[in-house]
Formats: structure tokens, sequence, C-alpha cells
């Protein structure tokens, strides 16, 4: 298709905004970018989308996200409200994963996929859990993901907090869907882990010997201190050195979070390579703090931005992250919004890369591929390319997106979902949920009880 009247935002190493221009995808790759005149005249035989002078630039990127919590939105927790970190896990989190099974978790998969492609976010890298349907759960967000047309790695969460029988099925299954899916062209595999908190050392070991060298994890890091707290118990170590003893830390692992590591566990996890994710909204939420993304980024880490399962609004994780680190440290240089963009923008890309061999993201160049979204926003004061980030912040809202495409392939246009039956889909989910909540409660009330 050729996109014409574009203003094209390309980002990348030397971002450009190009008023007035046009793109040419061939299949699902950007093949030319051009002054629209001279494209179509190019171009002449094929599809036009007209763009109307919108705002095309690359799709959004989550880093971290849990497709399996949509059911949480509206739940009444049973009892009093958790006090704390450990308390949310106990009493929500873990008797709702017990309670979805093979249709409850497509469901919840195609509602984010959807609340994604609405957003503009066309690549996701989320972590599942359904201890109740742990063999081919992956299959069955991979099947949504595909008919969603979006682009996402996916990986089950490994714990041993119901047993090792079922830890040893979500090892099976990370590593039989890491194999299934090599040659994929948009679904890809990693491995994940919940945290040290929920994995002991025999656990740890069979996990770390499932895979190849070359492979990495996917783990919540000192999300909150009860998981260094539970490693200096367990092993006299703080969480990155008790885990980099298993071999974990490699340079395509992903660590969520981060927010309570200490400045010996920051350089282990710098010397390996390793890339963290920081979730702000999912962080205020819980009440586990803030991590310290202004000195990791300086210290030239990996920092990503994810949602933790929160809605698939990346510019919603923009404006929050760029709030909450002035406001904790009472300081408003902190979280400048360039360091916003590099995160969301640059670094998100190059890890979502890494799951796909000579790939380009997040960029609109020669050659990339074609993951677009259009932009209906019209500024009142200049825009460039050097405060575009803070147009972002203070300007840009999700309703503002138009039409997302990814892979060269047309999901939302004009504001109307064109790939999957939204309301067909929430009505399904809808019927879901009185059997998935009445589950729930009754796991939630034994925890209560225990």
């Amino acid at each position: 298709m050729l996109i014409t009247h574009a203003t094209v935002v390309t980002l990348g190493d030397n971002p450009q905004i190009l008023p007035d221009h046009a793109i040419y995808i061939k299949d699902d790759t950007i093949q030319a970018i051009g002054k629209t005149e001279d494209l179509e005249a190019q171009y002449s035989s094929e599809d036009v989308v007209d763009a109307k002078g919108q705002y095309v630039m690359p799709g959004n990127i989550c880093a971290h996200t849990h497709f399996y919590g949509a059911y949480a939105r509206g739940m009444a927790i049973p009892g009093p409200a958790p006090k704390d970190f450990p308390q949310i896990l106990e009493r929500l989190w873990w008797p709702l994963d017990k309670a979805l099974d093979k249709d409850s978790v497509r469901a919840s998969a195609l509602v984010c996929l959807v609340d994604a492609i609405k957003h503009g976010t066309t690549s996701l890298i989320d972590h599942h859990a359904s201890p109740n349907h742990i063999t081919g759960s992956l299959d069955t967000i991979a099947d949504a993901v595909d008919a969603a047309g979006l682009r996402a790695v996916l990986c089950y969460e490994v714990t041993d907090r119901d047993g090792m029988d079922k830890m040893h099925a979500g090892i099976d299954e990370n590593t039989r869907f890491m194999q299934s899916t090599e040659g994929r062209a948009r679904v890809a595999g990693t491995f994940g882990l919940h945290a040290s908190l929920t994995l002991n050392k025999d656990a740890l070991k069979a996990c770390a010997d499932a895979i190849p060298a070359n492979a990495g994890f996917h783990i919540h890091v000192a999300e909150h201190e009860a998981d260094e707290d539970d490693s200096l118990e367990r092993s006299g170590k703080r969480v990155v050195e008790r885990l980099n003893e298993y071999g974990i830390w490699r340079h395509n692992t992903i660590a969520a979070h981060c927010v309570h590591i200490d400045e010996a566990e920051r350089n282990i996890l710098k010397d390996s390579g390793v890339w963290i994710t920081h979730q702000p909204r999912s962080n205020m939420n819980n009440g586990v703090g803030a991590a310290d993304i202004d000195g990791l980024l300086e210290e030239g880490m990996k920092l990503c931005l994810g949602n933790d399962g929160f809605s698939n609004n990346m510019w919603a994780e923009w404006k929050t992250a760029y709030l909450l680190h002035k406001v904790v440290n009472r300081d408003p240089r902190y979280a400048n919004g360039m360091n916003i963009a590099k995160m969301a923008w640059y670094n998100n890309a190059r890890l979502v890369e890494q799951f796909f061999p000579q790939t380009t993201l997040g960029e609109i160049s020669i050659g990339a591929k074609a993951d677009l979204i259009f932009v209906d926003y019209n500024p009142f004061t200049p825009l460039t390319e050097g405060n575009l980030p803070w147009h972002l912040i203070f300007g840009f809202e999700s309703s503002m997106v138009t039409t997302t495409i990814c892979d060269g392939q047309i999901l939302m246009r004009d504001r109307q979902v064109l790939v999957l039956d939204e309301k067909a889909i929430a009505e399904e989910a809808m019927a879901l949920a009185p059997k998935v909540w009445e589950q729930y409660t009754r796991n939630a009330q034994d925890v209560l009880q225990s």
C-alpha cells in the first residue's frame, strides 16, 4: 500500500518530522519514503491510504504485560483490603490465575489485544500464569495474537507455589513453545519465571538446565522488599545475587520492576546485559515504591517501559513515569521527557528485536517492519524533533489514534477495528466472567481461612 499526505515521525537514531510525505509498504516492510507527489507518481497503481495530514509514527511497544489479569477489572476482593503487595499476590493474583481455564485465557488475551489495537500498541511482551491450564496455554494466547495481527513475545510463569509437578509442567510449556515458534513471523517465545520468592533451589536449577545458554528468561525482580527478604532468608544473598548463581542473568533476560535492588545487584545486571522494565502505574497501584530509573539510565542500563497488565495505552505509562519520579524525589528534574522517550521508543524496540532476528522495529525507515499508527493531533505550538516527547506527554491522547497497522496489515482504520469483532469478544468475555469470579472468590476465601 501507499500511505500519502502523512506527517511522518521517523524516530530511530536520527528522528525527523517530515510533512506531506508518503510511505510505500510492500508485504510487511517499508520500501520507500518520500514526498507524497514523488511517491504517488512512482507507485501510481498501488492501493492508497490517505493520512490526511495526520502524524504517522511507529506503533507503540509494551515491554512487560499480563493478559491473564484482564478479569481483575472491577472484581471484588473478599475480606479486608490487602495491606501490602504480598497480600495482593496471595489474595488477588494467585487466586485469580487458579480460576482460569482455556476459554478464559483465550478471552482475556483477546480483550487485551483489542485494547492494544485501539491504543496503537503493536508489539507486546506477555508473562502468563494459569496453574490449572498450563499445557497449551501459550498456544491459546498465540492463536489470539495471530487473529489480532499483532506482534508478541510469550512465556509461561514457572513457580513452585503450586507444587513441583506444576512447576515442571511450566518448564515443559516454555521449552515446547519456544521451539514451536522458531521461524514464526509475529510470535516468539522466551522462558518465564515468577520471582525468586516462589522459586526454590531445585526449581531454579531445573529452569536453568532446561534451555540453551543463548536463550533468556523473563522474571519479576525485587518488586517489593518481600522478594529481597525471602532471598536473604533462603540463601543469605539478595535476589539478583541469588539468581546469578543459577545463570539467570543473560543478555536477553528481562528483569521486571527492580524497584528495591541495591548497587551490587545493579552492577550484576549491568555486567550481564540484562533488560530491565519499568511499570509505573502498577508500582503506584501496588504501593511498592519507584525504581531509580534516572540512575539506571545514567549507568547505561537497558531500561524499558511496560504496563504490567494495565491498559495498553502506553502513552498513559509515559505520563505516569514522567510525573511519578518527580513527586517521589521531590525534584522536577527527574524523569526527563527525553529519557522516557528513550525507554519507550528506542529501548523497547531494541528489546523486541532480540526475539525477531534481522527485524527492525520502532522506526520508519527503509527495510523496517511496517508497524505504524496514525495520530490525529493538531498542535497549537511548534512541534519539533527536539520537543516531541513533551508534546506526547502533555498533548497526545490515546483517543487520537485513528489507524493501526502491524506487519503491513491494517488492523484498525478510522477508529474501526477490522481484524477482530470487538463487540463479540467483549460479550464472550462477559459470559465467562461469572464463572471466573465465582471460582476466584472461592480461592480467595480459602486463603483467608488458611
